[in-house]
């Protein structure tokens, strides 16, 4: 696919059923490459991602008026990073936040995408993927985060925290 060609928009309530259907596809893939628990138990949940759109907060990317990716994005204070371990972050201004990034695998250069998306939004960014998501490791380090330490979400497991700034 062409990436010159993609659009980043907020998500509506109409999107949800594909959204729903890219999650299960960044699921399996995660499995697939040695990540089988970061996402288990239908992670994220539907009720959650409606209200991310309610909210605003999440957003799709489309080409040619297909949504091939999503990603929750917003800006201000994180509580998952409040406390960071082994570690500090580079700078305490007001930050983005990406989150629950996933692709349906034809659209190449994701992260990056996003990344340009909300770097125009805010230079200050943040993001997290667990230990074992390899893949996305990798995606974070080549657009330009850093690894900072280590975060805990909700349900207290850890998270390698990144930071772009």
């Amino acid at each position: 696919m062409n990436t010159q060609t993609h659009t980043v928009e907020k998500a509506e309530m109409k999107d949800l059923s594909r959204i729903l259907e890219i999650y299960a596809y960044a699921r399996n893939f995660m499995r697939e490459t040695g990540n089988p628990d970061q996402w288990r138990n239908n992670f994220p949940p539907e009720a959650l991602l409606a209200e991310d759109i309610k909210k605003g907060n999440l957003y799709v990317i489309k080409e040619d008026d297909a949504i091939h990716a999503v990603f929750f994005f917003v800006i201000g204070a994180d509580p998952t990073y409040a406390k960071i371990e082994q570690g500090e972050w580079l700078s305490d201004t007001e930050y983005g936040t990406i989150h629950r990034v996933a692709g349906d695998g034809t659209l190449h250069g994701v992260l990056g995408m996003i990344v340009a998306f909300c770097s125009r939004k805010i230079s200050h960014l943040r993001i997290d993927t667990h230990e074992d998501n390899k893949v996305m490791q990798r995606a974070i380090c080549k657009n330009g985060f850093q690894k900072r330490g280590i975060i805990y979400i909700e349900d207290g497991s850890p998270r390698i925290a990144y930071e772009r700034v």
